[in-house]
């Protein structure tokens, strides 16, 4: 039998409310897909992963390429409203939150333990940012063999041309995309 997870990326106060130090720009329009995609997992009773970004204060552990940006303006500090998952997804008991501090969800982290321990064979994704950390954590479920569907209208970018130009590259690999609507259908036939 097959067994699907939802992983949601990002979807942290930082990165969507306005005024935060890296919006992302098309991080607002997702959320009432993902809402549906969330509420969809939940009714099914299957695995739900809230993956969010979280780095030191002092900055001990941002990647070389976001040092900089860190230190004129902290993001996702441990502990801070900026590095919380949003209200409007906030995790329910039994769900995951699982932390990362670089792009990918499976790079330093027990998210690869956790699903083969919990006996899932399908990841789902949806969430922020397309091109970054959305890309490379399919891209990495992929080398790890899981089969990667990504909700294509549940995902955001700074702009919808570099948004589609991902989707495409991601299709292209063999990543399955359909919309927040399709997913009962989905998990139904798994």
């Amino acid at each position: 039998m097959k067994k699907a997870a939802l992983l949601i990326i990002d979807m942290q106060n930082d990165f969507v409310l306005e005024g935060k130090p890296l919006k992302v720009t098309g991080a607002s329009a997702v959320i009432p897909k993902i809402q549906s995609v969330l509420a969809e997992f939940r009714k099914q009773n299957q695995p739900v992963f809230h993956i969010l970004r979280v780095h030191r204060p002092d900055g001990s552990d941002v990647e070389i390429i976001r040092q900089e940006l860190f230190r004129k303006q902290p993001f996702a500090v441990a502990g801070t409203h900026g590095a919380a998952v949003i209200d409007e997804l906030a995790p329910r008991e039994g769900e995951y939150v699982l932390t990362k501090t670089r792009m990918s969800a499976f790079i330093g982290t027990e998210l690869d333990l956790m699903l083969r321990t919990l006996g899932v064979n399908t990841i789902v994704v949806c969430g922020i940012q397309t091109p970054n950390c959305i890309r490379t954590t399919v891209f990495d479920g992929i080398a790890y063999n899981y089969p990667v569907v990504l909700i294509g209208d549940a995902t955001g970018a700074a702009s919808g041309e570099v948004h589609l130009a991902n989707i495409r590259d991601m299709q292209n690999i063999g990543v399955k995309i359909v919309k927040a609507g399709d997913v009962s259908g989905l998990l139904g036939s798994l």
